[in-house]
């Protein structure tokens, strides 16, 4: 049941992520920037690199590196049993929005961003795949946190 659950998330994430960004694709078609506020703007961008541009300069490399990188990390969180059976929801978020990003990369001139956030500081243009991983991996971290914190105080009770 978890692996179909894992298999529903990747799905679920990459679905809702390719029609977000086909929305945004036609929404810009007509007016870029989509939407602008004192906080926040949709426009569209299109990130040849990873997280802040990193590594456009390998250029189309990039994307099969990326591919390759989400299979090796399928097969590494399959194996481990443990850490799946645990998190598997969170690993097929991560892995339906890695996919999500690296459509982009093989279809079109990079990965769709629009999410521009600019309120106190100027943050870079970002989109809901990379929202949805970051979201995975937080809650990764605070798991793992709570999970030390519970496991300390219940050997300082022994």
């Amino acid at each position: 049941m978890q692996r179909i659950l894992f298999c529903v998330a990747i799905v679920a994430i990459f679905i809702i992520d390719q029609i977000i960004k086909l929305w945004i694709l036609n929404l810009a078609n007509t007016s870029n920037p989509i939407f602008e506020s004192d906080f926040i703007d949709i426009i569209l961008v299109y990130n040849k690199g990873v997280a802040f541009s990193l590594g456009s300069f390998l250029g189309e490399n990039l994307k099969w590196i990326i591919f390759l990188l989400l299979i090796v990390a399928i097969i590494l969180i399959i194996k481990s049993k443990e850490f799946f059976d645990k998190h598997y929801i969170a690993l097929g978020v991560i892995i339906g929005a890695g996919f999500g990003n690296v459509v982009g990369r093989f279809i079109r001139d990079g990965v769709v961003d629009y999410i521009y956030w600019h309120y106190g500081f100027k943050f870079a243009v970002f989109n809901f795949a990379d929202s949805m991983i970051n979201i995975a991996i937080a809650y990764l971290i605070f798991d793992y946190l709570y999970t030390n914190h519970k496991n300390k105080r219940q050997n300082a009770r022994i």
